[in-house]
């Protein structure tokens, strides 16, 4: 299981760093400027602490990975992202409208990717936590 938290660890790294381009990628000031100063400030703030939180997840995985895995708090811990991961997964099917991704080559397939990756995550976290 330790190594499956080290894979992990390198995803939610790389995953946290993939939020420096979200700016220009989704062209954020273009796409926020007609909202107010304070719902742009909010979303730029949120979504430096969702990467922030993602990169100590990854931190966490790839450095203590053992005390994860052995110790009743990590079985803890790994209880609560199970359940962080878990409902991640189920905005991915319930929360984005379908027509983000139908129909769209690229789109579909990073939809698939991350319900992947979600479900990868929640059932790391969750087996950890139920051994």
């Amino acid at each position: 299981m330790e190594l499956h938290l080290k894979v992990l660890g390198i995803i939610l790294v790389l995953l946290s760093l993939l939020h420096l381009v979200f700016p220009r990628y989704f062209d954020l000031k273009k796409e926020l400027s007609p909202v107010s100063l304070i719902v742009r400030q909010m979303f730029y703030v949120h979504t430096f602490f969702i990467a922030l939180m993602v990169m100590l997840m990854g931190l966490l995985c790839l450095f203590a990975a053992n005390e994860l895995t052995t110790t009743a708090l990590g079985k803890r811990i790994a209880f609560g992202l199970g359940i962080f991961w878990s409902m991640r997964l189920i905005f991915q099917f319930f929360v984005y409208s379908p027509t983000l991704w139908k129909g769209k080559r690229f789109e579909t397939f990073v939809h698939v990717l991350f319900a992947i990756l979600w479900s990868y995550l929640t059932i790391v976290f969750v087996a950890i936590a139920a051994s």
